[in-house]
């Protein structure tokens, strides 16, 4: 839904803006069941953890982060303090079992959906889910990124505050920066979009390419833009890994896309197995130009992502390629 709520071209202007709430503007939950989740997670009292301990600035679906200070060594610092929402773990468990019998239902009844792997997309979003909710596992994995990004020019994670993070709760350093989807924002403190979005994707596709452990939910409502210019992301509850021989094939494939050798990425989709074994790779070549195409060298503006991704879903359904919960 946080991503569905970048693309209003694919759900439409009104599901957007509801979707988009999503991501940081849910309803918060009272500041005394904050503080008790501290407590129970951290085993001590919220007065002994932080020297101050503002209200939510900010709510999403499975937490919510406050404003803090804590006083180390006689330094006071500030610091966002994400505490998980009260009773979320129940909720979703139980909806969980209506996806997983809706799933088995569907490849029971449906032969045409077994590609598609719904029960094991369904078992992949349990345990996705289950580690973002663990705030232990994502200040581990912001903890991964960061080691991996130290070096990396206009790109950081902010640094997490072990002795206050626990299952429910997560202390990091607190970001100041412009949201990136609040664009009169980004214009006034005179950044260049263009030069942000462009640091932003190879960012993403350093992370990706070289490390092979990324950022998985880069929606905008993540990112913040420093006053330097330097993007800061946060919320790392759900991360991706590739091994190297994904990063290889993803590699060729983008680059067959960028120089139209239409040829080559159909010959790494048959190498890596994404594409059954009796199809001709002649034949897949020909579907690929005709999503690549339409859509080289055109503006981002100009490409409309629901036409794209319904030619991309025929192609695989026409050469019977599943599903790749990763």
């Amino acid at each position: 839904g946080q991503f569905l709520a970048t693309r209003p071209d694919v759900v439409g202007n009104d599901m957007a803006l509801d979707l988009a709430l999503l991501q940081d503007k849910m309803h918060t939950f009272p500041q005394a069941e904050a503080i008790a989740a501290i407590e129970a997670s951290l085993g001590r009292k919220v007065g002994d953890l932080y020297a101050s301990f503002d209200g939510a600035v900010a709510a999403a679906s499975i937490a919510q982060v406050h404003s803090a200070e804590t006083v180390n060594d006689g330094i006071a610092s500030r610091v966002a303090v994400k505490v998980i929402r009260p009773g979320v773990r129940r909720r979703f468990f139980h909806d969980l079992e209506s996806y997983f019998l809706a799933a088995r239902l569907q490849e029971k009844y449906i032969p045409s959906s077994r590609r598609l792997r719904p029960v094991q997309v369904t078992e992949t979003l349990a345990q996705t889910t289950k580690i973002e909710m663990d705030l232990r596992l994502e200040a581990a994995a912001l903890s991964e990124l960061g080691e991996n990004t130290k070096d990396d020019p206009g790109f950081r994670v902010p640094s997490v505050d072990w002795e206050r993070t626990g299952r429910d709760v997560l202390t990091m350093e607190w970001v100041d920066g412009v949201k990136m989807n609040d664009i009169a924002g980004l214009v006034e403190a005179g950044h260049d979009l263009r030069a942000i979005a462009a640091n932003l994707i190879q960012s993403f596709l350093r992370h990706t390419l070289r490390d092979g452990f990324f950022h998985a939910d880069m929606h905008p409502g993540n990112l913040f833009v420093e006053a330097n210019g330097t993007i800061v992301a946060v919320d790392l509850g759900i991360a991706g890994r590739l091994g190297k021989k994904e990063r290889r094939f993803l590699a060729e494939i983008l680059y067959g896309f960028i120089v139209r050798d239409y040829q080559r990425v159909a010959e790494v989709h048959f190498e890596a197995g994404y594409v059954p074994r009796q199809h001709n790779v002649s034949a897949f070549a020909q579907a690929i130009r005709a999503i690549g195409e339409p859509i080289h060298g055109q503006p981002a503006e100009t490409i409309s992502m629901a036409k794209l991704l319904t030619l991309l879903f025929e192609v695989t359904e026409l050469f019977d390629m599943a599903t790749r919960p990763e």
